[in-house]
This record gives C-alpha cells, sequence and structure tokens, in this order.
C-alpha cells in the first residue's frame, strides 16, 4: 500500500471530524468530530514513521502522545458536558451561553 493511499485516508477522516464538529450542534458529538480529526492525525503519524523508517519510533510515539491527550479530552470534555446539562437541561451548543454576562 502506498503512502499516498494512508495520506488519503487521513485526510477524509480528518474532513469528516471537521464536518462533525462545524455541522452539529450536540456537544457529544462536537467531541466525538475532535477524537475523529485526532485519529485522522495519528494515522498520517504511523504512515510517516513507517515510510521514512529510521528504526526510532517517533511518528508511534507521537501517536502514542495524542491518545493520552484524547483520552484526558475526552474526561473533560464529558465532565462539562454532563455538569452543563445538569444546569440547562440541553447539550445543544448553541444555547449554552454560560460565559455570556
Amino acid at each position: 500500500m502506498s503512502l499516498a493511499w494512508v495520506l488519503t485516508l487521513g485526510a477524509l477522516l480528518f474532513s469528516l471530524g471537521i464536518y462533525g464538529v462545524l455541522a452539529r450542534r450536540n456537544a457529544v458529538l462536537v467531541l466525538m468530530g475532535i477524537e475523529l480529526m485526532l485519529n485522522a492525525v495519528n494515522v498520517n503519524l504511523i504512515a510517516f514513521d513507517a515510510w521514512i523508517r529510521q528504526g526510532n519510533a517517533t511518528g508511534q510515539i507521537f501517536a502514542l502522545f495524542i491518545i493520552t491527550v484524547a483520552a484526558a479530552e475526552v474526561g473533560v470534555g464529558l465532565a462539562i458536558v454532563l455538569l452543563v446539562f445538569r444546569r440547562r437541561e440541553t447539550i445543544n451548543v448553541d444555547e449554552v451561553n454560560l460565559l455570556k454576562w
């Protein structure tokens, strides 16, 4: 499999993630779009690491770091969504204006 196919897959996944973030109004679906974008970056990092083949696993190490950051983001993001839902009884991104005066 060539590098171009894997990078095209990564670009497609990233585009779907951007669409999910920009088009959806549900906060959980926005978080899923962000996760999809992070996974697309992981696919590209692993593809470039396999293509370069220097012996050190730099792309894989960065991918593990991104997976760790994504897990923390999901934990904090879902906690915020749950707290907003308890207070406002909605998770619609347009209706949540907690920082407005």
